[in-house]
């Protein structure tokens, strides 16, 4: 951070205002302060209890320190292309003793251009992830109808509502969730499934939150299945009983909101004497060290007769890795997971995320043959507190 502080700096120095010393100054003040300040904080925090602060402070400080950090980072990319091009004519220079000093026509130096340019966009993105924290609990209702020959007569219309990805460790405003939940309850769904990521780490994030999300009830069931941070992974427990306990709590608190949690397992789903298969596994990752918790060899076995079959899988990297190759009768995937990053850019003709460089199916319905996989981009969010691009989204599906 310090030496990404010095680099920028430099920057700063070129393009500030000459004839007015006293702005010079507090420019500099001002620049030094903020990134000391945050350089002190980073490398304070395992002495600071910092778990035991308010949570909205504590997400919003990190989220503050890392969006300045990735400010200059982007600003950074213009100084090194300056710095190359300086280097190349310095270079050119002794090799063949000219001068190449270049001005632009209106007499500003291209690194003062440069300079400028990277300055602007830098703050341009540390500015647009703080708009960014106004859009966290702005739930959009995607709505798709989805096509299947095999679907049974008494299944079409059927209306699913998806969410995924609660994160309820992360929210600090109880009545904007409320209204989130709202919006699944005014569509009045036939069916709710919910593919994971229900806490950040532990159950009792979910405390506050049982009698909101208890109230979404549908005709044929609200059914769930785990993601990778529902296990507890990411805290360094007393024991392994203490983290064995808080999956049993989590388990516990599914149970409390009357969703049943699919283990590997299946259910049936009947209408109008006619039936589907739901099935739901745990965690199972192809990228980076996600945990594979889940089994689908458990889940499948009893599902083979049933004429269509949509599986609750976290992780949409489960796709491709084992479901396209192996069950090519699994006609529907649900996923969450990647919550688009939180970050990108979607508009006609753009989709665009940092994510997908990791995530080949991020966001949205993805088609192979006959098979479909829809990949929710997240209800809550985890560890930046705000949105850019990429909304909360609550999916509403009917299948035809």
């Amino acid at each position: 951070m310090f030496l990404l502080d010095l680099y920028v700096f430099q920057a700063i120095k070129i393009v500030l205002p000459l004839s007015s010393p006293r702005w010079r100054l507090t420019i500099i003040i001002a620049y030094w302060l903020i990134a000391i300040l945050a350089i002190v904080v980073v490398a304070a925090l395992p002495y600071l209890r910092y778990e035991t602060w308010p949570k909205a402070i504590r997400t919003y400080v990190i989220a503050i320190i890392i969006g300045l950090f990735l400010g200059k980072l982007v600003a950074s990319l213009f100084f090194i292309v300056d710095d190359i091009r300086r280097g190349g004519l310095w270079a050119f220079g002794k090799l063949f003793n000219t001068n190449t000093a270049v001005i632009s026509q209106d007499g500003i130096t291209r690194s003062a251009f440069l300079s400028w340019m990277g300055l602007t966009i830098g703050a341009g993105f540390f500015s647009t992830l703080l708009l960014g924290f106004l859009n966290k609990y702005r739930y959009q209702i995607n709505r798709l109808q989805l096509a299947f020959e095999n679907l049974p007569s008494s299944f079409r219309g059927l209306k699913i509502v998806h969410i995924s990805d609660i994160h309820s460790g992360s929210f600090t405003d109880r009545e904007a969730v409320r209204r989130g939940v709202n919006k699944i309850i005014a569509e009045q769904p036939d069916l709710i499934l919910f593919t994971g990521d229900l806490v950040n780490d532990r159950a009792t994030e979910m405390q506050d939150y049982i009698e909101i999300f208890g109230q979404l009830q549908a005709p044929l069931g609200v059914y769930s299945v785990l993601g990778n941070h529902d296990y507890g992974d990411y805290v360094r427990w007393e024991n392994e009983e203490a983290k064995h306990s808080n999956l049993r709590d989590l388990m516990a608190v599914h149970d409390k909101m009357g969703w049943r949690l699919l283990m590997n397992e299946h259910a049936v789903i009947e209408k109008d004497g006619e039936k589907i298969a739901l099935l739901g596994i745990e965690n199972w990752g192809a990228k980076g060290n996600f945990s594979r918790y889940g089994k689908m060899e458990k889940a499948y076995p009893g599902t083979e007769n049933y004429p269509f079959k949509i599986l609750l899988s976290h992780d949409p990297s489960h796709w491709d890795a084992q479901v396209r190759t192996e069950y090519r009768d699994i006609d529907l995937m649900l996923a969450g997971h990647t919550h688009g990053m939180q970050f990108g850019l979607e508009l006609p003709g753009i989709k665009w995320s940092p994510v997908q460089y990791m995530y080949k199916q991020w966001a949205g319905l993805y088609e192979f043959e006959n098979q479909k996989l829809y990949v929710n981009r997240g209800f809550g969010f985890l560890g930046y507190p705000g949105r850019v691009g990429i909304l909360p989204e609550i999916t509403v599906i009917e299948l035809a």
